[in-house]
């Protein structure tokens, strides 16, 4: 499960979908309607919000604002009604920069003309929920240098 804080539109097709169903996991997780996924390092930070479920609403609604854009048809209904309406959620400076170039590494061997789109993008945009303030990666995030 990856809860990219890059902006979706970075996402090829299959990135898109992923992000969708995954976000919806997170959903049913968060809602207690799994036994799996429950301790995933991904839903740290929602759970650390004051109403997660409001605050992952709100993250499903800028993942289906990009599948809109690009004329997908995920399904509205899915997303809660109690979103958390200009919900920001503060995110590190470099773990924005982690998945950005995770991002790149599995774009440059899965889609790579996209990768070549990108590669040049010093400083990719957020997904609309999150506030990027200064700080490194987060240390619940998986990396060489994990434990």
């Amino acid at each position: 499960m990856r809860l990219w804080t890059v902006h979706p539109k970075y996402l090829d097709p299959p990135g898109l979908v992923a992000l969708w169903r995954e976000s919806l996991l997170a959903l049913k997780v968060l809602r207690g309607k799994t036994t799996g996924y429950r301790n995933h390092p991904q839903l740290y930070r929602f759970r650390a919000a004051r109403r997660p479920i409001s605050y992952l609403a709100a993250y499903l609604e800028g993942v289906l604002a990009e599948s809109i854009r690009r004329g997908y048809q995920f399904d509205a209904m899915k997303v809660p009604g109690a979103i958390h309406r200009g919900a920001r959620l503060a995110e590190n400076s470099g773990q924005l920069e982690f998945e950005w170039q995770h991002l790149l590494a599995k774009l440059a061997n899965r889609n790579k003309l996209l990768y070549l789109k990108l590669r040049d993008v010093k400083t990719p945009e957020p997904h609309p929920l999150f506030r990027i303030v200064r700080g490194d990666v987060r240390s619940w995030e998986k990396t060489r240098h994990s434990s």
